[in-house]
């Protein structure tokens, strides 16, 4: 009994990963819930509920809890978490772990609490929460502890984090809710006003992971497109180019950029000479997206690299974090901005 385990959790707008000290990556499904309107009673959850988006009667509806990167549903939230982490480490009423979760760099005080309370519930001990950027530079295996800057871009689904770290805290960030579902919505709109098609999330998911790109590409990619007709309402299929994806998300990769920029131009001379020699890492889902590195490298003129395993680099460094909560809690390190007991 003696035994307390530690859990990392990366609480995604798309998805929801977790990290079992130990381990590692033990749990990696969608942030979507199907519920019963009529009882209240959770059908499906993580994968097997996305399955379900678009597609359900009446008194069952597939939802996503979290919305640019924070909770919108308090009691889903909590009733998924509980099952991812029952689902990860066990079902014993005995068990309590310690949670370490992430949170985007922009959160409110009240959206912390909501975060905390909802891990607190669903099981955990104790419960820290940490800033997403800084989880990602330490899964992304940079040494965050030393006095060279370092910048780290996190695309996930709800939003985009910017940050220069230094000293094992943040110098500077900026978040923007601007990310994975952003670029989703831009190519539903896209479909709607050039090709008169009606197209659902999970289509549009699928076009930007097969020919979404941010950057021209030197072969030009072509895919069908299924929908519906807006003009006589029947189903419809079109073909889409690469290029034709290039224009759709160009509006939301301008705000990525402008963000990145932003943050560039707020740091101290010193740090923004050691990031123009170390360059600029990307992490998250969105770092799949084809050219997104040439994209910022273009803007910025620095060199840009996509994080090895990038969709896991949050959950893996809220888990390496797990080893300094001992002495966080013992007051043997000072507990920088980055991270917060709760």
């Amino acid at each position: 009994m003696g035994f307390t385990a530690e859990v990392g959790i990366d609480l995604g707008t798309a998805n929801v990963l977790v990290y079992i000290k130990g381990k590692g990556v033990v749990l990696n499904e969608p942030s979507v819930v199907a519920i019963n309107r009529n009882t209240n009673e959770i059908l499906a959850v993580g994968e097997e509920a996305r399955q379900m988006l678009g597609r359900t009667p009446a008194n069952i509806v597939a939802l996503r809890p979290l919305k640019d990167g924070v909770i919108s549903d308090y009691d889903v939230t909590e009733r998924m978490l509980k099952y991812f982490i029952r689902k990860s480490c066990g079902s014993s009423r005995f068990f309590k772990p310690k949670i370490m979760v992430c949170v985007p760099s922009g959160v409110t005080e009240v959206e912390k609490r909501a975060v905390s309370e909802a891990a607190t519930q669903a099981g955990g001990k104790s419960v820290y929460l940490m800033e997403e950027p800084v989880a990602a530079a330490i899964g992304a295996g940079l040494d965050i502890a030393k006095p060279d800057g370092v910048m780290v871009i996190d695309i996930g689904g709800g939003t985009t984090d910017v940050a220069v770290i230094a000293l094992g805290g943040i110098v500077t960030s900026m978040s923007v809710k601007v990310a994975g579902d952003k670029f989703d919505e831009a190519i539903i709109k896209y479909m709607r006003r050039e090709h008169k098609l009606y197209i659902g999330e999970r289509t549009a998911e699928e076009m930007k992971m097969n020919i979404g790109t941010a950057f021209p590409l030197d072969e030009p990619l072509v895919r069908e497109c299924r929908g519906r007709d807006l003009v006589t309402g029947l189903p419809k299929s079109v073909s889409v180019s690469s290029v034709e994806m290039l224009n759709a998300l160009d509006e939301p990769l301008q705000v990525i950029c402008e963000a990145v920029h932003s943050v560039l131009e707020q740091t101290p001379p010193e740090l923004a000479s050691d990031i123009s020699n170390s360059g600029i890492v990307i992490t998250g889902g969105g770092a799949h997206l084809k050219g997104i590195d040439k994209r910022i490298m273009k803007r910025t003129g620095i060199s840009v690299i996509i994080a090895e395993d990038p969709k896991s680099c949050v959950a893996i460094g809220t888990g390496k974090a797990l080893n300094s909560i001992e002495a966080m809690e013992s007051g043997q390190i000072n507990q920088r901005k980055s991270y917060y007991y709760v």
